[in-house]
């Protein structure tokens, strides 16, 4: 009598044999199922960024995509500047003319254009910023008081437009005690075309004041006067 000799295999299920058939069929899906997601990539780019926002040492900038905070400032010209001229008291003192500026006239020794200051006489020191705005109201044309008022050390500014050869001249007077420091300016530079000196001179500032001088019959020390 002859014995079969065979191997038992345990009974499978249909649902088991259906899916293993599938997974031999197409090995490679099984694969890519099977294979765990990689989470190595975030965390290094979690770890890249907290040290880059806590590096002591310098990064390099990001450019700025306004265009405008990358445009360079034009260049300044005596033209330029001569549209932007500066009145008023400079340290508690008459400022000087500008170097731009040759239609200028100032008490200022840093000036170009140097005129003593006044003398007001002791009969004239009570009253003096009244005379003086009387004067120029008196002798220069369409004259506008604009600015009259006291310094901290005592003394009184004032300051007056009138009509200029080119558009509207500035007065400027500190009056301290019985000297008077002055600047007359006009506020219009002149330019030719491609040059960059300007046009004109102080004759017509000294003939202005002049003129204020004359009215107030204050003393005005010169140098024509010295010689």
């Amino acid at each position: 009598m002859s014995m079969m000799v065979g191997h038992l295999l345990p009974p499978t299920s249909k649902h088991s044999f259906t899916k293993t058939s599938h997974c031999l069929q197409n090995p490679k899906a099984s694969l890519q199922s099977s294979a765990p997601k990689p989470t190595i990539l975030p965390s290094l780019l979690s770890l890249a960024l907290s040290v880059t926002l806590s590096s002591p040492f310098p990064v390099l900038a990001i450019p700025s995509l306004n265009p405008q905070s990358n445009l360079v400032p034009p260049p300044t010209t005596p033209f330029s500047q001569s549209k932007n001229l500066q009145t008023g008291l400079e340290n508690g003192k008459i400022r000087p003319c500008p170097s731009i500026n040759p239609g200028c006239v100032s008490t200022n020794p840093r000036s170009s254009s140097f005129a003593f200051p006044l003398t007001i006489p002791a009969n004239s020191s009570d009253n003096a910023i009244q005379r003086l705005e009387e004067a120029i109201l008196e002798t220069q044309k369409n004259a506008k008081i604009q600015i009259l008022q006291d310094t901290p050390d005592g003394g009184q500014y004032l300051q007056a437009e009138f009509d200029g050869g080119f558009g509207r001249d500035v007065l400027e007077f500190l009056v301290k005690g019985d000297l008077v420091s002055y600047r007359c300016m006009a506020t219009k530079v002149t330019y030719l075309y491609p040059f960059t000196t300007a046009l004109g001179n102080s004759k017509g500032q000294e003939e202005r004041m002049k003129k204020i001088t004359d009215q107030l019959g204050w003393y005005a020390p010169s140098f024509e006067a010295m010689d």
